[in-house]
């Protein structure tokens, strides 16, 4: 089927729910975590430890697995196969290219926001040494970081602003296409952590406009740990050369060359050694579920429940901490607790799996989620409500 038709066919949402088997046991909200593993992801897995046995070292397999997942990464960002690095983190993928980055002029600053996931704060902190001077993005009084907040930071010294898409403390989503038009207006460019964001909603790197995006395989592309990407704008790729290298990040990966470093033309220079061949496998067939559904399929799927959860909230006096329109929300549905930690283990002990961040419970929501799961979370919600509700208002971001 073409991608004009299946986007014109509604997905069969039940159907694909019975693909994950843990959804038959656990009301199971915990993709901005660990997604739920579906049949065909621990088939791929299978699949290579097949190959180990059978033939040993199947070096052409593995190279072919570690091009679809770029091919198929291309594909979800919009973008060409060749602006994409295939990495073994998000970490990675940011640690090489801030190794490209030249902090020594004019142009030395870095802005990052207060709803980093640590990752994206640290590693530019760690370029200090080499010159950085990294400033961060406050929040306002109501727990949100507005665009002006972005543009009294944002000058002519601005290297690079690196912010995330989805906030993973408590869902609220930032306006990118906002941030991307005040750095470029001002000669910066601007890295999208999207990692809480992709795979839930649709991140079209094109229209977005960003320079750089990061992120990983575990959480909503329904992939594995030990496996991400790095999106770097095809026309800056030629004058950005990493100094955290490797063998596959060579224009001719089988040369052994040891003379010198030839880096690839493309977004593959921003690899390093061995790809992560079983995690390959993995995200290969996770990338696979994903492109099948949509992106604007699941996007839609995610914010209908979404809003079902923050409405069930409110009714039973427990607000969630994420913001309630649309623009402003991701696939995570927030709500503070005097106890994350022990509700969290309540929850659990129900077999409602949900993860929690500072004084947030988080609920994080795919399209394998149905409306069932909804209703369980806030029936749990409302009979934990004397013990863990924090008592006091707070303010919605």
């Amino acid at each position: 089927m073409s991608e004009a038709a299946r986007r014109n066919t509604a997905p069969d949402f039940k159907a694909l729910r019975g693909r994950f088997p843990v959804l038959a046991r656990k009301t199971y909200l915990n993709s901005g975590s660990y997604c739920a593993l579906a049949g065909s992801v621990r088939q791929a897995i299978n699949a290579y430890m097949e190959d180990r046995l059978l033939v040993g070292a199947n070096w052409d397999v593995w190279v072919t697995k570690n091009e679809a997942v770029r091919a198929a990464m291309a594909r979800v960002l919009r973008a060409s196969p060749e602006e994409i690095a295939v990495t073994a983190s998000a970490s990675a993928g940011l640690n090489a290219l801030a190794s490209a980055l030249d902090f020594t002029g004019p142009r030395n600053k870095v802005v990052v926001s207060d709803f980093e996931f640590p990752t994206n704060a640290q590693i530019w902190h760690a370029q200090e040494p080499r010159g950085a001077r990294v400033v961060h993005v406050p929040r306002a009084p109501d727990g949100y970081i507005p665009l002006e907040h972005f543009a009294q930071l944002i000058d002519d010294a601005t290297q690079l602003v690196a912010v995330t898409h989805v906030c993973f403390r408590n869902g609220a989503r930032l306006d990118i296409p906002g941030i991307v038009a005040l750095a470029h207006a001002r000669g910066a460019r601007v890295l999208l952590d999207c990692y809480q964001a992709v795979g839930a909603l649709s991140v079209d790197v094109r229209a977005l406009d960003v320079d750089f995006a990061v992120g990983g395989m575990l959480k909503y592309l329904l992939g594995t740990a030990g496996i991400g990407f790095l999106y770097v704008r095809g026309a800056l790729i030629p004058a950005l050369l990493p100094t955290n290298s490797g063998w596959f990040a060579q224009e001719r990966i089988a040369a052994m060359d040891i003379s010198a470093n030839r880096p690839s033309p493309t977004a593959r220079r921003f690899e390093a050694g061995t790809p992560p061949v079983v995690n390959c496998y993995a995200a290969a067939a996770g990338l696979d579920i994903i492109l099948e559904v949509g992106t604007d399929a699941i996007e839609a799927r995610v914010r209908e429940l979404t809003r079902r959860c923050m409405r069930g909230l409110e009714r039973i006096g427990w607000p969630s901490v994420t913001p309630a329109e649309d623009a402003r929300r991701g696939p995570m549905v927030a709500v503070a607790a005097r106890d994350a930690a022990q509700l969290f283990a309540r929850l659990m002990e129900q077999d409602i799996v949900t993860s929690f961040r500072d004084a947030n419970i988080r609920a994080t929501i795919h399209f394998y989620n149905c409306e069932d799961d909804i209703d369980a979370f806030l029936a749990a919600m409302r009979r934990h409500r004397d013990a863990f509700h924090p008592g006091t208002a707070q303010s919605a971001v």
